[in-house]
């Protein structure tokens, strides 16, 4: 399956279907109950997701969207399930899987304990240059977005950008 920059592949509450993302990028955004959204994750080549229903079906936890142009393969929750229960194998896949993943939201736990602005941003854009690739961030996240992703006001992630280009 073909998504392009603002589809959305699943979501929040919704149950359903994994997905295997072969290339792009995905944006897991939850909503809060005023409505506003919140960036929680970013999804990279490879990844099968939802990660919290790997191991059983659960609702998502929030709405994927592509921030590029993605391919997506839609994984059966059946044959899934029925696979995992027959092979020890696929199940230490998913345990790898999952600790990368445990490793990659370290770092970005990391970047939230971080006390000045400047240093949370920073933090960002190497794990962003580390897991995402070599496009500047901006190319990807709008400022709202990296704030959301850091504890940041907009006006302060757009101060802390304009400072780092002088």
């Amino acid at each position: 399956m073909l998504l392009h920059k603002g589809q959305i592949l699943f979501r929040q509450g919704e149950e359903g279907s994994l997905y295997h993302l072969r290339s792009g990028l995905l944006k897991i955004v939850r909503l809060h109950e005023d409505g506003s959204p919140h960036l929680v994750n970013i999804i990279v080549p490879d990844e099968i997701i939802p990660h919290h229903s790997l191991i059983s079906p659960m609702p998502n936890h929030g709405t994927a969207i592509a921030l590029v142009t993605c391919e997506v393969d839609i994984v059966s929750p059946q044959e899934w399930y029925e696979e995992l229960a027959q092979s020890p194998e696929k199940i230490r896949d998913i345990a790898l899987l999952l600790q990368g993943k445990l490793r990659m939201m370290q770092q970005r736990i990391d970047q939230l304990t971080q006390i000045a602005p400047a240093d949370k941003l920073s933090k960002l854009q190497q794990w962003f240059a580390a897991y995402i690739g070599p496009a500047p961030i901006t190319d990807v996240l709008t400022q709202d977005e990296i704030g959301q992703f850091i504890g940041l006001r907009r006006e302060t992630v757009n101060r802390l950008l304009r400072a780092s280009l002088k």
